[in-house]
């Protein structure tokens, strides 16, 4: 009776040590395809095939194929699997599949703080591509147009199915225009002005990475010292590429009013995308 009384004792435990660790197994395949909201202000809705719109709650759960829209005045946030966080600027689609390997902007503008530790990030945007594992970058498209820079780390900017059609883009540096045509070299942007007046970043929590944000802007700050970038008064309005040229007075409200601001090397800086 000892004997089967052991032997029933070491089939139940071990029963359900397989129970312990199958679960968050199962658990773990789900989450890779799943998202969770942190994030909600004003009209933000989830569309799911073949159901009606209704709208985001923080800590709602978005499954991979689900559309994220942000509405006017709007913006929102939410983590993705490997801790990659995604944040949406108002009159925004998003949506992913694949995990972090195929995030996809719709239109709008989304900032993408994607670790080291994430595997293959990669954001579309009608015909281009941005590969930013290791990155805090941002992406805006519109139909005709489109613009991608970078905050930390070196992200790269191709157009899928053009051979050799691709940059790379490091901290301080964006590319801008048409989706359709030829990937152009990267500009400088400042920083410091950046941080200071998106609203992807005064309308949010610190990002993990803002001390390595704050690096970026440091060595800027010094290159700027020794007269190796140089601000100019060029400045991006909101979103879009539309260049325009400002005298003093304008850039002072310029930098305190816009995502905008002026930028090194008679570049302009980009707008902050959550200014629309």
């Amino acid at each position: 009776m000892r004997i089967n009384r052991q032997l029933q004792l070491l089939a139940l435990v071990t029963i359900t040590a397989c129970l312990v660790t199958r679960f968050p197994n199962e658990a773990n395949a789900a989450s890779l395809n799943q998202a969770r909201i942190t994030r909600v202000n004003n009209h933000v809705q989830l569309l799911r095939p073949m159901s009606a719109a209704h709208p985001v709650s923080v800590n709602d759960i978005v499954d991979e194929g689900t559309i994220l829209r942000t509405g006017k005045d709007s913006h929102a946030e939410l983590i993705l699997p490997g801790e990659t966080v995604v944040r949406l600027a108002a009159n925004t689609t998003f949506s992913f599949k694949n995990g972090t390997h195929d995030l996809d902007l719709g239109e709008g503008a989304v900032l993408v703080q994607a670790p080291k530790s994430a595997t293959d990030v990669k954001i579309h945007a009608a015909t281009v591509s941005g590969a930013i594992t290791g990155t805090t970058s941002m992406l805006e498209f519109h139909p005709g147009v489109c613009k991608f820079l970078v905050l930390e780390g070196t992200g790269r900017l191709y157009r899928p199915g053009h051979l050799g059609d691709s940059v790379l883009v490091g901290p301080g540096q964006l590319v801008m225009g048409n989706p359709n045509a030829a990937v152009s070299d990267p500009a400088d942007f400042d920083i410091a002005r950046f941080v200071k007046t998106s609203r992807f970043v005064v309308d949010f929590p610190p990002l993990r990475s803002e001390k390595l944000i704050a690096a970026e802007s440091q060595k800027q700050q010094q290159e700027k010292s020794k007269k190796t970038l140089i601000d100019t008064n060029l400045v991006i309005f909101g979103g879009g590429t539309r260049v325009s040229v400002l005298g003093q007075a304008q850039a002072n409200v310029a930098g305190r009013t816009t995502a905008a601001p002026a930028t090194p090397h008679s570049m302009p800086e980009p707008t902050g995308a959550g200014q629309q």
